[in-house]
């Protein structure tokens, strides 16, 4: 279906019924594209985070990550277990220089 916006200025008035069919909703933050003809495309924000997951969920490697995984605790225990080397290296260098 074609609909008619219209600008106001710099107010780009979108129709109840093309809001209602694409989702949009008041507040809603819209990111608008220029392809390379010159035409716009707009999306919702969530729309944008929909595809950018999509993609990223296209390039996991099968099994890298089961679901039971949480790889934020992972990378946080990895994290402390470094500092604590670090930290063990420094009292270890300051015990040297003391004695």
């Amino acid at each position: 279906m074609t609909y008619h916006a219209k600008v106001v200025s710099g107010h780009v008035a979108l129709p109840e019924d093309l809001r209602r069919e694409a989702g949009i909703e008041d507040g809603d933050s819209l990111v608008v594209e220029v392809d390379p003809n010159g035409g716009l495309t707009m999306k919702t924000y969530a729309q944008v985070v929909r595809e950018v997951q999509s993609e990223f969920r296209a390039m996991a490697v099968p099994g890298s990550a089961p679901e039971d995984r949480n790889l934020v605790d992972e990378l946080i225990a990895e994290r402390r277990a470094d500092a604590a080397r670090e930290n063990a290296k420094l009292e270890e260098w300051q015990s040297r220089q003391t004695s």
